[in-house]
This record gives structure tokens, C-alpha cells and sequence, in this order.
């Protein structure tokens, strides 16, 4: 195939757009692959949608290779299925709802589990039918709240979700492997450097869940690594937890002054002068956070963490485990008057108190371990209380921050943190939906049962932006040879006839050997401007017909390392052939 860049519908452009947050956003735009469409939304130009669709083949071939069944449903769906698995109402004001002219509700779909467990239940009946695996490439859409970072986070993207079902949990482990495997083929083809970690599954529900996250410095996920090989994501870290320690011979709990201690620091430090010899730190205080869940229904409801006061509560790891509902900072003080802001403790938290409050706590807060906390008065802390004795919980939760030096909790040494972008992430489902939807095949004994099921994703235009962020340089982008827009990247510089001529001839000898060619045949365009555009647009390969000629030479750049070599024109095109094929 030709392209033509003075028939193109190409615009490149010089300066950044305004809203452009990471590199690859700024180079897609300027580069003239993407333009912005609404806020989350964003166009596929003609170069664009050829990278776009060689990720797409990439994908299809490696999900056909392992034997999965491409499908297409539409992105408008109706409620019905979604209300019956609850996913209606827990999306909450992430899901586009919307009604058709009769009045009925329909949603544009955010996944599809639902529209899968139904195509199978619909057609499919017997043990013999299964294991089937079956996948689509489909836009999706999520009411983000804030869309960034170009296509990494929109309100309307592209994925490949693809679906296993089997007729019990030994098959399901046979179809995540497939999948894992198919995986690891995909992104080893784009040219992604990748992290398999653990994962949390959310409201997507199952067990075993794994993410694919690429390593960047922009990306929105933190994930953790050791010495030893233990990976997870931050959400999916779990503490080492300490031994409890016996009850016997510790000292009774006693109330102390402690007055403008709101804060741990001041805290900390008035203890230290009450009892210079104990050794205090902010460790030895237990922070009692309290937190407002809004649950998909609307309801609101006070939680109470309990943490040692040298950690912070991360956000994303709360919300990861009390998903599906949202966590909004707690204001409500006045209707809770057991909760005294600034010295709350546990003795009035639970769901055994009066309060009714939910107390949850950190996995180091073990029976026997001795704190100082909040005594419920205003100046006033109480040391020396012992979980287990003094206080009780009604159950533990992964909410703390997770710290390089942390150990891993397989023994595998230190965790080192990192930032990454979710690529891709699998799921063992199990039978959430398949029990929802009543998705049920008759056994070899003849008995109804209930099918197992898993879930694979992969961000398609997320991971065009992974690799425009991960390959470019300086100049511009630099795409892998295997999914670049073309082959190589023809410049005519120079006003003689005879080199838009010779320009001309090779593009169609490229053309004829089976390569796909971008021509840059503008003929009143600067040598200087079409360098700038073939190093913004990141063809790996870049041929330049120009003054060279005369000598019966052309050049020939790798756009990656910058090594360039005059090639005898009568060789050229197998020379580049040669490269290309690799």
C-alpha cells in the first residue's frame, strides 16, 4: 500500500495542545493520529487507526491462536441483565444510563459479562458444549468524573474482554492458563515491557486475579516487587502480621492529660515527656480514621479504621476493599457525638457498642499489643490499651499504605514500590454471574450444574498510548516495526524532478515487494519540514531520495538508534526489504 502525505488527511502540528498531560497524548495529537472529540473522547485519524488496528490483529490472532471464538455485541444494552447480577445500581454515576422513546432503561456498556453469560446460557445446554471461550473487541464506556491523560483514561475506549466457561474450577484453571499464556505471546508482540502482579478482583467479584501492568512513571497504579520474585499490586498487598501476645502480666490502661494533642506529632511528643523511658513513636499510637461509605443504594454509613499512627490510610486500597461502595471524607461529627474528632477511640467503636459505628482495624493490631489512643474527651489520651482485653473490632481490613522496605508477605525479602498502567488484567470469575443469570449445563450424570466462569481484559487504545509513551524520544514517536502505520517512510527532498522521480519509482518497487510505504511527495514543502514531520510520525524506517542522488545514493535511517547508511539506489529496495523483514 501507498500513502501519499500530499493526499493524506494528515495535519501535523508544531506546539502542544493545551490540554496534554503526558507525552504520549501530546505526540498522537501533534503527530496528527488522534484529535479530541469531547472530553474523554477522542478520534481515530488515518495513521492512528492503522496503529490502532494493527493492535487489534496482534490481539485477534494470538486469542484465535489459543482458540477463542470472536463475537460482537452492541454497545447499547438494556437493564434487565444488569439489574439482575446488581451491577445496575453499584456502577453508580459511573455508568451511562439512558431511555428509549417508550421509556425503558438502557445502559452503554461499561463490560459485558452479563450480555456473555446469556449468549451461552441461550444457545449452550450440555457439559459436551463446554469449555468455550469467546471474546470481542468493543468499545466501552465509563462516566469518568475526570478524564486524563489522553486515552489512557476516557470516557469511551476500546477493549478486548473475552469470557472462558467451564464446567468446573479444574477447567477454569485450563482457560486462565490458556489466557495467561496468550497474554504474555500479545504483549511480548507489541513490544510492551510489562509486570505480571496479583491483583484485587473489585466489584468484578472471583477469585485468583492477575493485572499486566506496564512500568511508567505516569501511571496510575502502584504495585510492589522483592528481591525474591513476589509481585502485586499496592490494593492486593497483604501485611505480615505480627504474633499475638499474651494477655497475662500486661499493665492496666490509664487515662492521661494530653491537652493540643490533636494531630499524632503532638501526640507523640507530649507522651515522650509523660514517660521519657518507654520509648514512644508514632507507632505506638493507634489512629482511629473515620470515613463516610455511600453505598450503591444511596445509604451512607460511618467507618472507623484503626491504624498504627506512624501510616496513612491509602485511599485506593480502602476503596478497593469496601468496593462497591464509594469512600468520601467524614463530616458529620455533630449527628455522632461519641466520635470526639481528634481523640477518638475504640472503647465506644463496634458494632457491639452504642455507637453501632463499624470498627475495622489494621492486621497489626493483634490481640496483646498495647496502644495509645483517643480516650473520647477532648485533651485527653489513654495509654496502655490492650487490643483483645480492652477493646475489640469487628474485623480487619488492608487500608494502610504500603512502604518500599515493607516485607513481602511470602518471606521473599523488602518491597521495592513502582508506578505502572493497567494493560491488561484476568479474573477467575468463579460463578457469580453465571448463578445471577442462572447459566446451568446438565453434568455426565445428567445434573443441572452451575458453569464456572473467567474474564480477560485488554485496554486496545490504552495500549497504542502505552507505546507512543514507552517508545518516543526527543524528536518524536518511535513505533516497533510491527505495528507502525507503515514500513517504512519515503522523503523526496529537494526541488529536481528527477528526485520526486526516483522518489516515486522506489515507493512503488517498496510497494510491489509487499511493503506499505508513507510517501512524502509534497513538492513545495522544506526538506527541514519533512524531516520533522518523518521524526515526529516514527516510521521505523525513513528512506531519503535527495542530494545523495546525483552520486546514485540514497539514506537510509533506522528511526530507533539514528544509524544511517547511503545505499546504491539499484539496491535499495532489497536492502530495505531486508531490514524490514528483519
Amino acid at each position: 500500500m501507498l500513502l501519499r502525505m500530499s493526499s493524506l488527511f494528515l495535519r501535523t502540528l508544531r506546539d502542544d495542545p493545551a490540554d496534554a498531560e503526558v507525552a504520549s497524548h501530546r505526540l498522537l495529537a501533534r503527530g496528527g493520529y488522534i484529535r479530541r472529540a469531547a472530553p474523554g473522547g477522542f478520534t481515530w485519524l488515518p495513521l492512528g487507526y492503522r496503529v490502532f488496528r494493527n493492535v487489534e490483529r496482534i490481539i485477534r490472532e494470538e486469542m484465535d491462536a489459543m482458540g477463542a471464538q470472536e463475537v460482537h455485541f452492541p454497545a447499547l444494552l438494556p437493564r434487565e441483565p444488569y439489574e439482575a447480577t446488581g451491577r445496575w445500581t453499584e456502577y453508580g454515576p459511573n455508568l451511562f444510563r439512558l431511555k428509549d422513546r417508550r421509556g425503558n432503561d438502557f445502559l452503554l456498556g461499561p463490560t459485558h459479562e452479563e450480555m456473555f453469560t446469556l449468549l451461552v446460557k441461550d444457545l449452550y445446554g450440555s457439559y459436551k458444549d463446554l469449555p468455550v471461550s469467546l471474546y470481542q473487541i468493543q468499545t466501552k464506556y465509563r462516566d469518568e468524573a475526570r478524564p486524563r491523560a489522553g486515552l489512557f483514561r476516557g470516557r469511551e475506549f476500546t477493549m478486548k474482554d473475552s469470557y472462558s466457561f467451564d464446567v468446573d474450577y479444574a477447567g477454569l484453571d485450563r482457560s486462565y492458563a490458556a489466557h495467561r499464556a496468550a497474554y504474555i505471546k500479545i504483549f511480548d508482540r507489541l513490544g510492551l515491557d510489562y509486570v505480571i502482579v496479583s491483583a484485587m478482583s473489585g466489584a468484578m467479584g472471583g477469585s485468583k486475579s492477575e493485572e499486566f501492568l506496564h512500568p511508567t512513571a505516569i501511571g496510575e497504579d502502584t504495585f510492589v516487587r522483592s528481591p525474591g520474585g513476589y509481585t502485586a499490586n499496592v490494593e492486593a498487598v497483604r501485611t505480615v502480621v505480627p504474633d499475638a501476645v499474651p494477655l497475662d502480666g500486661l499493665p492496666e490502661a490509664h487515662v492521661e492529660d494530653t491537652p493540643d494533642t490533636p494531630t499524632i506529632d503532638s501526640l507523640v511528643a507530649v507522651a515522650q515527656q509523660l514517660f521519657p523511658e518507654a520509648g514512644y513513636t508514632a507507632a505506638s499510637t493507634l489512629k482511629n480514621v473515620v470515613v463516610t461509605l455511600v453505598h450503591p443504594d444511596g445509604s451512607r454509613e460511618p467507618l472507623v479504621i484503626g491504624l498504627p499512627g506512624d501510616r496513612e490510610v491509602d485511599t485506593k486500597r480502602l476503596e478497593a476493599q469496601v468496593a462497591p461502595a464509594e469512600v468520601e471524607p467524614f463530616t458529620d461529627f455533630a449527628g455522632n457525638p461519641a466520635l470526639v474528632k481528634g481523640y477518638i477511640g475504640p472503647q465506644v467503636l463496634g458494632s457491639q457498642s452504642d455507637s453501632k459505628i463499624r470498627y475495622l482495624v489494621d492486621p497489626r493490631v493483634v490481640a496483646g499489643t498495647r496502644w495509645i489512643t483517643g480516650a473520647n474527651a477532648p485533651g485527653r489520651h489513654v495509654f496502655d490499651l490492650v487490643a483483645g482485653r480492652d477493646f475489640a473490632w469487628d474485623g480487619v481490613i488492608e487500608a494502610a499504605e504500603v512502604r518500599a522496605g515493607d516485607p513481602a508477605p511470602d518471606g521473599s525479602g523488602p518491597l521495592e514500590l513502582a508506578r505502572g498502567v493497567e494493560m491488561g488484567h484476568i479474573f477467575q470469575l468463579g460463578r457469580k454471574y453465571a448463578e445471577a443469570l442462572d447459566l446451568k449445563v446438565l453434568d455426565e450424570n445428567g445434573k443441572l450444574v452451575t458453569v464456572t466462569m473467567g474474564s480477560y481484559g485488554i485496554g486496545v487504545s490504552r495500549a497504542v498510548a502505552a507505546i507512543a509513551e514507552s517508545t518516543h524520544d526527543e524528536l518524536g514517536l518511535v513505533w516497533p516495526r510491527e505495528i507502525a502505520p507503515a514500513d517504512v517512510h519515503v522523503l523526496a527532498t529537494g526541488k529536481d524532478p528527477a528526485i520526486f522521480q526516483a522518489a516515486q519509482a522506489l515507493s512503488d518497487e517498496l510497494v510491489a515487494a509487499g511493503l506499505t510505504v508513507l510517501y512524502d511527495d509534497r513538492p513545495k514543502v522544506s526538506p527541514g519540514v519533512k524531516f520533522k514531520d518523518a521524526e515526529l510520525l516514527g516510521m521505523p524506517t525513513i528512506v531519503t531520495v535527495g542530494r545523495g542522488l546525483a552520486e546514485g545514493v540514497v539514506e537510509l535511517r533506522d528511526r530507533a538508534s539514528g544509524n544511517r547508511e547511503d545505499v546504491p539506489v539499484a539496491e535499495a529496495v532489497a536492502r530495505v526489504r531486508a531490514v524490514v523483514r528483519g
